[in-house]
């Protein structure tokens, strides 16, 4: 052979966007949510949003300088799980129990499986579940200066009626980053635009959701009570920040549609069936779990294994 093969470790198919700008372009588009959430909720909101996206870069700092490896901070996904995590809480959170969940977020669920990519779930939604199962009462407390009562979907679970209109805005209580979803939608286009993510995850999640709640939700396709279960809880930052998550969603095409499909499905139950009245966050992880089997069974086979020839 006349030319030498350079023979190198994968990947060999590279994209021009690096990590840590895809972080960035993420962050940029949380920040209407961001925003909205401080606005909302008051400066105690921010301040909580500061201090953990600060424990969560900070907990991945510490936990490379012990492993002796180079700190991997600059590539900005501490910062997106950090801020991921802080929309997930409520406004009036303890911060020292926001900090609990910023390094569990990073430490146990990201940095012990490997780092960034090798992490089976989503880091910010399994601290949100920790948190959830540590300080339940934390985090079902949405009282604040600002709203009292029940959140919407508690109310409409109780049998109660709402204000679709606020719901849409954000002018109701819940968690800094869930309650606006104007300014969740305007983030999720940023993300579309710039060719993060696509519509395929979130589409199938929204219309499966959709179709469950109108088949079993006693209310057929309403589409005021579709309308608030849409608008009301995490659904949308759900669908479009945290399903669409690349470490934890399926590679194939159809694996992606089959997995919004599950997520759709399995929020409906919860929201339906389960004693709570949310389930976004449940429903992503253990849509997680399930990435591995939905792989497997879309992944192409190969000509002469199963395969067609193309």
């Amino acid at each position: 052979m006349k030319e030498k093969m350079e023979v190198s470790s994968n990947p060999h198919i590279r994209d021009k966007d690096s990590t840590d700008n895809i972080m960035l372009s993420v962050v940029i588009a949380l920040m209407p949510a961001t925003l909205f959430g401080v606005w909302n909720f008051g400066w105690y909101a921010a301040v909580l949003i500061v201090v953990t996206v600060f424990s969560a870069v900070l907990s991945e700092h510490i936990f490379c300088k012990i492993c002796k490896k180079p700190s991997t901070i600059k590539d900005m996904s501490a910062v997106v799980t950090g801020l991921l995590l802080a929309l997930n809480l409520p406004p009036h959170f303890p911060l020292w129990m926001a900090v609990t969940g910023a390094v569990f977020a990073i430490v146990v669920v990201k940095m012990l499986f490997g780092g960034l990519g090798q992490n089976f779930m989503n880091p910010a939604l399994g601290a949100r579940c920790f948190l959830m199962i540590s300080f339940a009462r934390y985090m079902t407390d949405f009282q604040c200066d600002a709203y009292t009562g029940a959140t919407p979907l508690a109310t409409m679970k109780a049998g109660g009626s709402v204000n679709i209109i606020d719901m849409v805005i954000g002018r109701t209580g819940g968690t800094i980053g869930e309650t606006s979803m104007i300014a969740i939608i305007l983030g999720a286009c940023f993300l579309i635009a710039r060719g993060v993510i696509d519509l395929k995850i979130p589409a199938m999640y929204l219309l499966s959701f959709i179709a469950f709640m109108s088949l079993l939700g006693g209310y057929g396709f309403d589409i005021s009570y579709i309308s608030a279960h849409l608008a009301g809880g995490g659904l949308m930052l759900g669908a479009f920040f945290m399903a669409t998550d690349y470490a934890t969603r399926p590679i194939t095409k159809k694996g992606q549609y089959l997995y919004g499909i599950l997520l759709g499905l399995l929020t409906g139950i919860f929201r339906l069936y389960g004693p709570g009245a949310e389930g976004v966050s449940y429903a992503i992880i253990i849509g997680n779990l399930f990435v591995p089997l939905i792989e497997k069974i879309t992944l192409p086979k190969a000509f002469g294994k199963g395969g067609e020839r193309v």
